[in-house]
């Protein structure tokens, strides 16, 4: 006969399985880190003081970001091969760099915009601003906001391009961590 106990403890049941495994909560933390990195950082983009500032403002602001972007983009692909979830920490990192990039440009819209009324077909609100930066990200482009200046038209083509290489080569380079930190686990999937 078989003994009560132990079928209650097999595999899927009793106590040792009701608790969520540490993939599981690797998972949960890795989502809730996506998650606060992204509200904080559109936080800090309707927070921030950005009216006032003039063109060359605009383009130091994009430059300087820009350069923050690639230097998360390299510091996230490092921890990538040191994290235990490698896969996780991936998803993670391209969170974060895609809504840096994101609010990054819808900033220097935004600045563009109020240095210089007009240079949109409408006036930019920080939303307004985020929701052309998404648009233009996305290749959706409804056509409701424009850019009517050569300044703002070189800064959405500056957006267009690193769009494609941010989903080109960022994906590559994470792809690239991801399988480096599983390596160095010993985990890596052979070569199909």
């Amino acid at each position: 006969m078989s003994d009560p106990a132990a079928s209650r403890t097999g595999p899927g049941r009793g106590r040792a399985t009701d608790r969520p495994g540490p993939g599981r909560r690797a998972a949960v933390i890795a989502l809730a880190r996506a998650v606060c990195v992204a509200v904080g950082l559109v936080a800090a983009f309707y927070l921030l003081p950005l009216e006032g500032r003039r063109t060359a403002a605009t383009w130091a602001l994009l430059a300087c970001g820009l350069l923050a972007v690639v230097m998360v983009l390299v510091w996230e692909a490092r921890a990538i091969v040191r994290s235990p979830f490698p896969r996780l920490k991936a998803v993670e990192a391209l969170a974060a760099t895609l809504v840096l990039y994101l609010v990054l440009f819808a900033s220097a819209y935004h600045l563009l915009e109020s240095s210089s009324p007009g240079t949109f077909s409408e006036p930019l609100t920080r939303t307004d601003a985020l929701y052309f930066a998404l648009t233009t990200f996305s290749t959706v482009g409804f056509g409701d906001i424009t850019a009517r200046s050569q300044t703002a038209r070189v800064v959405t083509m500056l957006q267009m391009l690193g769009g494609l290489l941010l989903v080109g080569v960022a994906a590559r380079i994470l792809a690239g961590a991801v399988q480096a930190g599983l390596r160095r686990q010993g985990r890596a999937s052979p070569p199909e």
